[in-house]
């Protein structure tokens, strides 16, 4: 496997914002997006072994373990038995996903967040559709939304997919200081949107620049 870093912080997003959680950010992606905030993934890294990353993770302490990246399903075949290796250990397992892999041969233990990516980023073309058979309700589906461009075309893919039916958590974030969560707010209440307003925690707690947090 190919690590960017192994870290342990307070989880800054999803329904699990505000517990603590082991990071894994693994090397690679093959997306571009235009707010991308963690675009020093993209190349690099250190060769682990899944028994090493296993290690780093166990010597953390703590059972929430988040697999992120650049795009973690890039390496789904190291991902994919060290996940159900974690899940047998007893640890929860999370694995935050641009949504353009196929999410259905993670383990089923395995709470998916995926992205759906919005015009904003300049990758909505990518997004694997079949994944939205694939979810249950547990996972999750977030947008990253940079404008009302990008909040409308969430809010339409929310009712032409019937997200509402597929998964219990839908996630609309505000691109962290380029869309105001204020306004991002305004928008979800005068449609009576029924999703969850997003926002980085992680970025409120340290400087946003920061990396391994």
């Amino acid at each position: 496997m190919v690590v960017t870093e192994i870290f342990k912080s307070i989880q800054g997003e999803s329904t699990f914002a505000g517990l603590p959680c082991v990071f894994v950010r693994l090397t690679g992606c093959n997306l571009r997006c235009h707010w991308c905030d963690t675009a020093y993934a993209f190349y690099g890294g250190e060769q682990m072994t899944p028994e090493a990353v296993f290690g780093r993770v166990e010597a953390f302490g703590g059972k929430l373990v988040e697999f992120t990246g650049g795009g973690p399903l890039l390496q789904e075949k190291e991902v994919a038995p060290l996940a159900a290796r974690l899940l047998d250990s007893g640890f929860r397992i999370l694995i935050e996903t641009s949504g353009e892999r196929f999410v259905g041969e993670l383990p089923r233990a395995v709470v998916k967040i995926v992205d759906v990516k919005c015009p904003g980023s300049g990758e909505a073309e990518k997004f694997c559709f079949e994944n939205l058979a694939a979810l249950e309700p547990k996972d999750q589906i977030k947008f990253v939304i940079l404008d009302e461009r990008d909040y409308l075309y969430a809010r339409d893919f929310l009712e032409e997919h019937r997200l509402r039916e597929r998964v219990d958590e839908i996630i609309f974030s505000p691109v962290f200081g380029q869309l105001h969560p204020r306004q991002l707010a305004e928008w979800i209440l005068r449609d009576g949107l029924e999703v969850r307003l997003g926002l980085q925690l992680h970025k409120f707690i340290w400087d946003p620049q920061a990396r391994g947090v």
